[in-house]
């Protein structure tokens, strides 16, 4: 097996997102332009959710799987934004469902417009990504796509189902990982190779990679609403809790933790809320769950770099396992 080559990008993401930048550009125009409505708060609150300083890491993975196999064309570029709408749609439900307040260091969109504006204009960006798929013109990517939201929403429910259940097991919670968070990556990956019409095991290998690296963005999220202030985040440290999620770190300090320590977590899991914040914390890290959590992490990391081996070498697949390594290599 060829040497897998898993040093950091430098300065973060700049070196990644400098390699497909023209690209970038035209999707950022690409956004701008699908964003136009004749409703004004349409318009409005789309570009304030789209521009609120996202990584664009899906709409990036996207770019970068179609350049890995060569890909010449706009088809990518489409794709690339449908994948940014799609992921906005489901942050601006998210933030309805979670009833959140704060967003990348930003008010959330329903704590600005209200909760009704927030799901309708959802709603407008997931048809206006389904518009833009049927213009690709291509019933595969209409079938992965469609079936990636499907997945996503069933996941989003599973979460909801989830909340305040102490009872959670790490299977469960991975299963809802890999339909919520990681089934939008897999599909990003997965499309640069089937616009090229790349082999079936060439397709297998990018839609793993995804799946993995999604994964392990997520539960680097885990690690970080428990280890980072909202001046790295974003976000409130333990909003997950606060909103009676059992995300990871919780799921192995319940199980690894003491009677005290147990009957604490399970109690705030059930409560919700922040009241005991600093004793979860303190059951979390010497219980080792932060570690335990970022360990599984780089395993998914490394499950998705070696999908990438029998991929031809080139700038672009470097920037893929560039991205896998930053996925568990960062503070926010």
């Amino acid at each position: 097996m060829p040497q897998i080559q898993t040093q950091p990008i430098v300065d973060e993401l700049v070196s990644v997102r400098a390699l497909v930048g023209e690209e970038m550009r035209a999707v950022d125009r690409e956004i701008q332009e699908r964003l136009r409505s004749d409703v004004a708060l349409v318009s409005q609150l789309g570009a304030y959710i789209v521009n609120s300083g996202g990584k664009r890491l899906r709409p990036i993975v996207v770019l970068l799987s179609a350049k890995a196999f060569d890909f010449r064309g706009r088809d990518h570029i489409q794709l690339a934004t449908v994948i940014e709408f799609i992921h906005t749609a489901t942050l601006l439900h998210d933030d309805v469902v979670d009833a959140s307040q704060l967003r990348r260091g930003r008010s959330t969109a329903n704590a600005i417009w209200g909760n009704e504006a927030s799901v309708l204009v959802g709603d407008f960006l997931y048809s206006r990504a389904f518009e833009m798929m049927v213009e690709v013109d291509s019933m595969r990517v209409m079938e992965i796509l469609a079936k990636t939201t499907n997945i996503i929403a069933e996941g989003e429910v599973l979460q909801l189902l989830n909340c305040h259940d102490p009872n959670i097991t790490e299977q469960q919670y991975i299963q809802v990982i890999r339909s919520k968070t990681a089934k939008l990556f897999e599909a990003a990956a997965q499309l640069g190779a089937v616009i090229t019409a790349q082999a079936t095991e060439t397709q297998a290998a990018m839609t793993s990679y995804g799946m993995h690296l999604g994964t392990a963005f997520q539960l680097i999220d885990d690690v970080l609403d428990y280890s980072a202030g909202n001046h790295t985040l974003g976000k409130n440290i333990g909003d997950d809790l606060a909103e009676g999620k059992p995300t990871l770190p919780l799921i192995h300090a319940l199980n690894e933790g003491d009677g005290a320590q147990r009957r604490l977590l399970r109690n705030a899991i059930e409560r919700g809320g922040l009241e005991q914040i600093d004793a979860v914390i303190g059951a979390i890290e010497s219980t080792g769950s932060i570690a335990y959590t970022a360990r599984k992490a780089e395993v998914e990391a490394n499950l998705a770099r070696r999908a990438l081996a029998a991929i031809p070498g080139s700038p672009f697949k470097q920037a893929l396992l560039d991205l896998a390594y930053f996925s568990v290599h960062r503070d926010y």
